[in-house]
């Protein structure tokens, strides 16, 4: 008992020294923002102050948070560091649903505003900054949550379930994979909705509705439709999204308007299908996969095995 002990607070030890050392780093990241960004634009009034705050949000109480935790750390307070650091953690998820509008207001200051576009130059070729724009920086607090749960994961593991203190870490831990999750989840919706909006885009026409509340893209690729009479192979382009998939053909290469885009040529449900593999089990050439609607069955190939095999899950996944 005294070994595991002893093993444990090496690590915890260990794991506390990384999370300061990196803790410094991240403080001194975000006051190159602070300094060279927000304070001086607040001084000169280059950007209206409703501006300035949907871009940088509330990156200055991040800071203080941060700041507080460092002092608790140097001082070997762990505990009661972490603690009093959980009541800050929301505001790393409402710095990720802001980032976005963050991102969209600084291009359109740099496109427009001129005297802010020459200063943002200006200070990002100072050599703190080394070489880095302000839109990586943006990023560092959503980086730093990442690192968060690790390391509060790590600590608590290292810790006595026996003391005060591991409770204080317990909940440290839920509140930073809670918050992280969060941030996931917004991402991920941000970053499906730039997928529906990028298929609807290629689809040629309005006839076909991509975007749907609730609908999730999964996958795209190229496949060859095996006619039910002796036919050629039809290579078609195909979007697999959580209930339909979307079966088009590039329009004709000399049309006007649409030589870039897609036409839609059927559209199937899921929710009535069923996914079979006729050839492709074994590592031979290719495949060919199955699916059966009410109405049709669909036969689709590929001389790539690794791609049935992907496609295979992924519509299996998608109908079940």
């Amino acid at each position: 008992v005294e070994d595991q002990r002893a093993r444990w607070e090496r690590k915890r030890s260990r794991t506390a020294k990384e999370l300061l050392e990196t803790e410094y780093k991240y403080l001194e990241q975000l006051d190159l923002v602070l300094t060279y960004f927000v304070t001086i634009l607040k001084a000169k009034g280059t950007l209206k102050p409703a501006v300035l705050e949907t871009i940088f949000g509330p990156l200055e109480s991040l800071y203080s948070a941060s700041h507080v935790l460092s002092l608790h750390l140097e001082k070997g307070n762990l505990g009661p560091g972490l603690e009093n650091f959980c009541l800050s953690l929301d505001l790393y998820g409402h710095y990720a649903k802001n980032l976005e509008q963050a991102n969209k207001t600084l291009k359109e200051q740099v496109r427009k505003n001129k005297s802010f576009q020459q200063f943002k130059k200006l200070q990002e070729t100072r050599p703190q900054f080394q070489g880095r724009e302000l839109e990586d920086l943006l990023l560092l607090p959503l980086q730093r949550l990442h690192q968060y749960k690790h390391f509060f994961r790590d600590l608590l593991e290292n810790t006595s379930p026996d003391t005060a203190e591991y409770q204080k870490l317990a909940k440290t831990v839920k509140s930073a994979c809670e918050v992280s999750h969060r941030v996931q989840d917004i991402f991920d919706k941000r970053e499906n909705s730039l997928h529906l909006h990028r298929v609807q885009k290629l689809l040629k026409g309005q006839k076909t509705q991509v975007l749907t509340p609730g609908r999730w893209y999964i996958r795209e690729g190229w496949l060859l439709v095996v006619p039910s009479k002796g036919e050629e192979l039809k290579r078609r382009m195909f979007f697999l999204f959580s209930d339909i998939l979307i079966a088009a053909k590039p329009c004709h290469p000399l049309h006007l308007l649409n030589s870039n885009k897609l036409s839609c040529q059927a559209v199937y449900p899921l929710h009535q299908c069923s996914v079979d593999k006729v050839f492709g089990h074994t590592w031979s050439q290719g495949g060919l996969l199955s699916l059966s609607f009410p109405h049709k069955t669909l036969l689709l190939m590929s001389s790539n095995q690794q791609e049935i095999n992907d496609w295979y899950q992924s519509l299996t996944a998608a109908v079940r």
